[in-house]
């Protein structure tokens, strides 16, 4: 295994303590450790990524379980129709993607270059909303659940399309949504939520399963090792600043999607 492996699988570690640390974002790294430091191919990056963060976030899930923050109404509603979109998306339209996916005076958008750059722009809205955080009002224990079910099964639609194509947990959309939508408190959205991403990631990836050529050895490694992070990050987040974390690692994230554009589009 050479240095740039090596830095790979470190990097697995490092998506785990984020996940850890925040609750979330971490994810949305893992498809650009995988293509360009690992050297998967992008559509077979997304498969592992919804491998990655679906095993990740089932095991983050169980913690919010125990302490009965989990509303599994909630995601018994919002996941149905997420579930029957990430698994067509997967299964359907991924392979269906024309290759390349236009051409426009010329100039020619591969499939795998669009893939990175719609991943890119998901990263920056990604960014924003971790910049940006979130009303402290919104995290009301108390809160009555309301819901409001066309909308709420419309962002599940949405998010399962997103975490499809681009294979993120989507849980800086699924958040929001609880909170909004449904009226959780936030702290019950965050273990809904965790939930809802485990269980579609991995129905989004039995989808690939018949599609793709899986490396399990490879998959496993990079998985265990995450799960090994989350650990790490979990007995951080009580010594660091939440806040201050994840506005910090927004502005890493943002970093990130900007040099993808670049890298896709500009200095390909």
């Amino acid at each position: 295994m050479d240095l740039v492996n090596i830095f790979g699988f470190i990097s697995a570690i490092i998506i785990g303590i984020s996940l850890g640390l925040i609750g979330g974002g971490g994810s949305i790294l893992t498809v650009p450790v995988l293509v360009y430091i690992l050297s998967v191919e992008p559509v077979l990056a997304t498969a592992y990524s919804l491998f990655v963060v679906g095993s990740t976030s089932l095991l983050g899930s169980f913690t919010y379980m125990k302490k009965q923050l989990v509303d599994y109404k909630t995601a018994l509603v919002f996941a149905i129709p997420s579930f029957i979109a990430v698994f067509l998306t997967r299964k359907f339209l991924v392979p269906a993607l024309p290759d390349p996916l236009f051409s426009l005076a010329g100039f020619e958008v591969a499939k795998n270059v669009g893939i990175m750059v719609f991943f890119a722009l998901i990263m920056l809205a990604a960014s924003y909303s971790m910049i940006k955080g979130r009303k402290n009002d919104l995290d009301e224990e108390n809160s009555q659940v309301v819901f409001n079910y066309p909308m709420i099964a419309l962002e599940g639609s949405v998010v399962g399309l997103v975490t499809g194509i681009v294979g993120a947990g989507g849980g800086f959309l699924i958040i929001p949504a609880l909170v909004l939508l449904a009226k959780l408190p936030m702290k019950k959205a965050v273990g809904t939520s965790l939930l809802i991403i485990a269980a579609k990631s991995l129905i989004g990836f039995l989808g690939d399963v018949s599609n793709q050529t899986i490396d399990w050895k490879m998959l496993l490694i990079f998985t265990g090792l995450s799960i090994v992070g989350i650990f790490i990050g979990s007995a951080l987040s009580k010594k660091i600043n939440e806040n201050a974390l994840k506005k910090g690692f927004g502005w890493f994230v943002l970093a990130m999607g900007v040099y993808i554009i670049s890298k896709e589009l500009i200095f390909r």
